[in-house]
């Protein structure tokens, strides 16, 4: 069994990495280090190389070039068990435990245990781990039946116990509540206070800044910079990230309200296992409003989105667009009747890869005027308007007739902000619309989403990222377990006040 050693990394040196893959230099001639008992933050858009980076420093990659040193000698990671031998443990964003087995078990599997498997002795030190880092964990709880952020303190005494002296956590806020990002922010500093070193990578400009005491910035791959946290600021770290000034704040100006366009009346629908995913939701959007939905990941809003779209049935209630009950309308009816969508997974559900960004952008108006004459598609016209939406939008393509599986998340993600919104419709679902993509890119999609706000578009936007639900939401709704915990003035609450409606607690506003 893992057992408690003396602190072994002082330092770590990575120096000169090069990484390929086919057709791209993922890391470019990088050095990055990181000092016992420092918390180093790892900033850069998709694709700048961070994450590979950080595979290869934890075994999961061989670089092509470059060094790695500990404690200024230098060692070959070949895999993550030789990692884990060196001290270095990794909490990857999506977590890798086994929800039918205890924490005990998740902690003891991999492990080498011998002819039996000592899990009272797995439990002990586990105690003996919460109590000295201050993680609340039941080393006999099953991993099923805790929160998410609970989930998140199991990977990181998971690595503990395995004698981590540096460790690497991959976007370890995407998924928490802002109550729990508080105390895995005391947890860690715990841990760098303790002389672990810790690797925190983020796209959360605000919580790099309110943790790191040193932020590394990539760019395509290449090392742009390394800065010490006290001085830095916001607009400091985007400008090294992007390349350019990037508009962070967003003024919110007063639109008039109209009619409402969309309303849910008592809406149930089960998810795909057949469990009930929504539970009696009603809402309402209001013509030129922004409705946020914030909740914990898996709490009911990929199902909200399908319903509200036609793509998944409901069990009861009733959905209305403009007054009008569309609940037995399909997904194409629901379109003809104002309704624009956003969708989570757009890899799957928002394009088809296969296809031209032309053809992507035609996909639901290719029978319609000016695209259709009688039967015939008008390849003049679509090459036309889609040329001009591709300047519109700002889509970076070598041309409209490249294949939408050849460009980067972020203009995938404008060509389908292009088709849907080039409708001007009256209700747009906007569901997870800058997930993944980058700074300079989430900078435009939300500027999009005001300017159809000031056109008077009703807007559902789902998101699991609160700082985007609080930039651009008039009202917010809480979704926890299928149910609408309330819904709240974005100009009247707080952050912390959505963070336990989140976590299913109410609050005065309740």
């Amino acid at each position: 069994m893992a057992a408690a050693h003396a602190r072994r990394i002082q330092r770590v040196e990575m120096d000169k990495i090069v990484k390929r893959f086919p057709g791209v230099l993922a890391c470019d001639d990088v050095a990055f280090d990181i000092q016992a008992g420092e918390v180093h933050a790892l900033l850069g858009e998709n694709g700048a190389g961070k994450s590979t980076l950080m595979k290869i420093l934890y075994g999961l990659y061989q670089p092509d070039g470059g060094f790695i040193r500990i404690n200024g000698s230098e060692v070959r990671i070949s895999s993550p068990l030789d990692a884990i031998a060196q001290g270095i443990g990794m909490v990857h964003q999506h977590f890798m435990l086994v929800d039918t087995l205890t924490v005990a078990e998740n902690v003891a599997l991999g492990l080498p245990s011998g002819p039996v498997l000592g899990l009272a002795q797995v439990e002990q030190r586990i105690r003996s781990l919460s109590q000295e880092y201050g993680i609340q964990v039941d080393p006999r709880a099953p991993v099923w039946t805790l929160s998410v952020g609970e989930r998140q303190r199991v990977e990181i005494v998971k690595a503990l116990y395995r004698g981590a002296d540096l460790l690497i956590l991959d976007e370890p806020t995407a998924v928490l509540t802002p109550q729990e990002v508080d105390e895995l922010f005391s947890t860690l500093r715990h841990m760098a206070h303790d002389g672990h070193s810790l690797i925190f990578i983020s796209h959360k400009l605000h919580e790099v800044l309110a943790l790191a005491d040193r932020i590394t910035v990539l760019r395509e791959g290449r090392l742009i910079g390394t800065q010490a946290r006290i001085g830095v600021t916001r607009p400091q770290l985007a400008r090294m990230m992007v390349g350019r000034e990037v508009l962070l704040a967003r003024t919110h100006v007063p639109v008039p309200l109209g009619d409402d366009r969309m309303a849910l009346h008592q809406v149930s629908a089960r998810g795909v296992t057949g469990q009930l995913a929504l539970n009696e939701v009603s809402l309402r959007v209001r013509s030129g409003e922004i409705l946020g939905v914030a909740g914990v990941s898996g709490n009911g809003q990929r199902e909200l989105a399908e319903v509200i779209a036609g793509l998944r049935p409901t069990t009861g209630g009733k959905i209305e667009l403009d007054g009008r009950d569309v609940s037995r309308h399909s997904a194409a009816q629901r379109t003809n009747d104002g309704l624009a969508y956003i969708p989570e997974e757009r890899m799957v559900d928002g394009v088809i890869q296969e296809f031209s960004v032309a053809e992507n952008l035609i996909l639901q108006d290719h029978t319609r005027p000016p695209y259709s004459k009688r039967l015939f598609i008008d390849f003049t016209a679509v090459a036309q308007q889609s040329r001009e939406l591709v300047n519109q939008f700002r889509v970076k393509t070598p041309s409209i007739d490249t294949p939408v599986r050849s460009l980067s998340g972020g203009n995938i993600q404008k060509i389908i902000l292009a088709r849907e919104l080039a409708r001007n419709p009256k209700v747009l679902i906007a569901a997870q619309p800058t997930r993944g993509v980058d700074i300079g890119a989430t900078e435009y999609i939300h500027q999009r989403l005001l300017d159809q706000r000031s056109r008077g578009t009703a807007t559902l936007l789902i998101s699991e990222d609160l700082d985007e639900v609080l930039a651009l939401s008039d009202r917010i709704a809480v979704l926890y377990e299928g149910r609408i915990m309330d819904i709240v003035e974005r100009e009247t609450t707080s952050a912390e006040e959505i963070g336990l409606l989140m976590a299913g607690v109410h609050t005065t506003h309740a």
